[in-house]
């Protein structure tokens, strides 16, 4: 039943998510070009598969992916298996990497573009290389300490060196190729081995270390794709091949068959199956231990091919086709105004729809203990995106170099690293390699091509690409600025508010010391009020301990404090010394209220029959400064001094105290947040 309702949790999510994309291309569609879409049904009903595969994939993550992740990090960690577990991240960065259908995609028309120089199957090899090695170099910064920007930085560096050598028709694929290598099943399993290392490894933050594995592997391709291009163009010669031919035009709606069905079924469960194999070689050959709770793992594998399948399926119903077509009547349109528009609305609008960056931005928000907000997170990497493809479009437009924009946006990633907080900086850069995938990708490409295709003077093959690489650059900047935001904010985690509610309480009590601080139905909320207390102390024979309790209960007492006594007469004792004590009377303790003195007494001495036939002995004394009892809400007004109405005065009541006791600790919570401060 729990997993039932955290999917249905996970469904509203979803479609919550989606509802954006709805608003731009509703608004877009009717508004301005002022046609209904054909196959509108088809379209609406490829959203609902699209939000149900959603919920279904994030839910197979959550109890399949996720924790064997971290439970292999767990286990190379405690083991000390520091080269199986570097050879463990190359595997799974290169396996994950060579699968991956766009990446077949963009190899083949890499072909074409270099007429022949560049062979597709070895750009695939290099590309899940240099991602192999960025996880394996990123898991290795995780086992030394060292810090993520220092690494970065170098990689920003040669970057760019590179792209000063690099071939013009190299440049944007490359670009492109860092944003495409990190697919939606991968970010979650290299994110959870991030996280797992850091939690295990002794001195490790695993917010501060455990990201930034991403990272690395959106760069790495950067670096080695340029390079490989700079060896063919110079040491290769062209030849005469057969072009593919890549026009921006109007898609259609798939059709979905049967046979449609089992080939996304099977490309699915081939791009996941080689993460099950290795992990299944890791876990059973290396570190020759079984799999806790196997089922459970292996469902929430099916859950995500299933969930992913539906996914890809939905989108294809009419979502890509619609957003492709859009793309390409708006830039045939002529307004150069709606195309920048288009181009920040859907890239805000799909990657708030993104699965990985969901992933992703949940654990965040775990790991970090609440002070990042998932949701705040996720919007700030789409308005990054969203600027960044609204900037790509603007160079497509202008026909500047592309090298030129990347290295501005270098730039200004080192200098924010420098000021941003050390937590936010790996999750930063890893936002830039999740916001490039099964929602964004088809729909950014076709924008950027439309534009080179029917700009004058512009090349499709040279300048339709590099919009990816904006859209991982620029969320880099805006999470950073987030961080920033939200330590001038004083945004606290969980368990600083706690620790702050504590001292405030704390700081309460002091300040009101004239006045009783309660603590309502049992509950943290305290309240200082003008109330009297006494003590009311009841000694009796130890066997008629519980019938006292019993009849003070029936009177009101909230609580008691029992205590084992001993009492003699001493006018009977000759020598004290040789007398043996022993405890055979209890003494009853209580602390109640004015108006429930009287009723307690009276009753406990008539079920003992103290003032008759009984043994025993009451009596009670005022009390002062009464701090830390709990009360019910009647016993709460109906013994408060000023009390008129006690029935009408409860929630007015609780709101006046709250507020003097808001007013009385502002100086106190300043101080608190200078010592802070002073602390970070």
């Amino acid at each position: 039943m729990t997993q039932f309702n955290f999917f249905l949790k996970l469904l509203r999510d979803s479609f919550r998510d989606l509802i954006p994309i709805i608003v731009v291309i509703l608004f877009f569609q009717l508004a301005i070009i002022q046609s209904v879409p054909e196959g509108w049904l088809g379209t609406a009903i490829g959203l609902g598969i699209v939000g149900v595969g959603l919920a279904i994939f994030l839910q197979g993550l959550e109890i399949g992916i996720f924790p064997i992740g971290e439970s292999l990090a767990r286990d190379f960690a405690k083991n000390g298996t520091f080269l199986w577990v570097l050879f463990f991240a190359f595997l799974i960065g290169f396996g994950t990497t060579i699968a991956e259908p766009a990446l077949a995609v963009i190899a083949d028309k890499a072909a074409s573009i270099s007429s022949g120089r560049i062979d597709a199957t070895i750009l695939r090899l290099v590309v899940a290389g240099s991602v192999g090695f960025a996880i394996f170099l990123g898991v290795y910064r995780i086992y030394k300490g060292h810090p993520i920007h220092y690494y970065i930085i170098v990689g920003y560096v040669l970057v760019v060196s590179v792209t000063f050598f690099a071939p013009k028709e190299i440049i944007g694929l490359a670009y492109d190729l860092g944003g495409v290598t990190t697919s939606t099943v991968t970010v979650p399993l290299v994110a959870a081995l991030g996280i797992g290392l850091a939690s295990s490894i002794k001195g490790r933050n695993p917010v501060i270390d455990g990201f930034g594995l991403i990272a690395f592997a959106s760069l790495t391709p950067m670096i080695f794709v340029q390079i490989y291009g700079i060896a063919v163009y110079n040491l290769v010669e062209a030849k005469t091949v057969a072009a593919i031919t890549i026009d921006a035009s109007v898609s259609t709606v798939a059709d979905i068959t049967a046979q449609s069905l089992l080939i996304g079924i099977f490309n699915v469960v081939k791009d996941v199956a080689p993460i099950l194999l290795i992990i299944l070689f890791f876990q059973y050959v290396v570190l020759k231990k079984k799999i806790e709770n196997l089922k459970t793992v292996f469902l929430g594998f099916i859950l995500v091919i299933i969930g992913l399948d539906a996914f890809i399926l939905g989108l294809e119903m009419g979502l890509f086709n619609l957003g492709e077509t859009m793309a390409y009547q708006l830039t045939k349109s002529g307004s150069i105004m709606m195309i920048y528009s288009f181009a920040f609305a859907i890239g805000f609008s799909t990657t708030m729809a993104e699965p990985a960056l969901m992933a992703i931005a949940k654990k965040a928000k775990e790991i970090s203990d609440g002070k990042i907000n998932d949701f705040a997170l996720r919007i700030f990497v789409a308005f990054g995106v969203a600027v960044g493809i609204a900037l790509g479009a603007f160079r497509i437009v202008d026909g500047g170099h592309i090298h030129y924009y990347i290295i501005f946006g270098y730039i200004l990633v080192i200098l924010l690293t420098s000021i941003a907080p050390k937590y936010i900086v790996p999750i930063a850069y890893d936002s830039g390699g999740v916001t490039t995938s099964t929602v964004t990708v088809p729909l950014v490409a076709a924008l950027g091509i439309g534009l080179a295709t029917n700009i004058e003077g512009r090349y499709p093959l040279i300048d339709g690409f590099g919009l990816i690489a904006f859209a991982s650059l620029f969320p880099m900047i805006t999470v950073m600025l987030y961080g920033i935001i939200i330590e001038k904010l004083g945004v606290k985690s969980d368990t600083e508010i706690e620790a702050a509610n504590i001292l405030r309480d704390t700081l309460i009590d002091a300040e009101n010391m004239d006045l009783a601080t309660i603590n309502i139905d049992g509950s943290d909320r305290r309240h200082s009020l003008p109330m009297d207390f006494s003590a009311v102390v009841i000694l009796v024979p130890i066997e008629k301990k519980l019938d006292a309790i019993q009849a003070a209960s029936k009177a009101g007492a909230p609580g008691v404090t029992v205590l084992r006594a001993d009492g003699i007469g001493l006018g009977k004792m000759d020598n004290f010394y040789r007398t043996s004590f022993e405890a055979n009377d209890a003494l009853l303790l209580f602390l109640l209220p004015q108006s429930l003195v009287k009723p307690v007494i009276k009753s406990i001495i008539h079920s003992l029959h103290i003032t008759t036939t009984g043994k025993g002995i009451a009596f009670a004394f005022p009390l002062t400064h009464m701090k830390g009892i709990s009360l019910n809400r009647h016993d709460i007004f109906v013994n408060r001094k000023d009390h008129k109405n006690p029935e009408n005065d409860v929630e007015k009541l609780i709101k006046e105290d709250e507020e003097k006791a808001f007013e009385k600790i502002e100086e106190g919570s300043k101080i608190i947040n200078e010592e802070s401060k002073e602390l970070k």
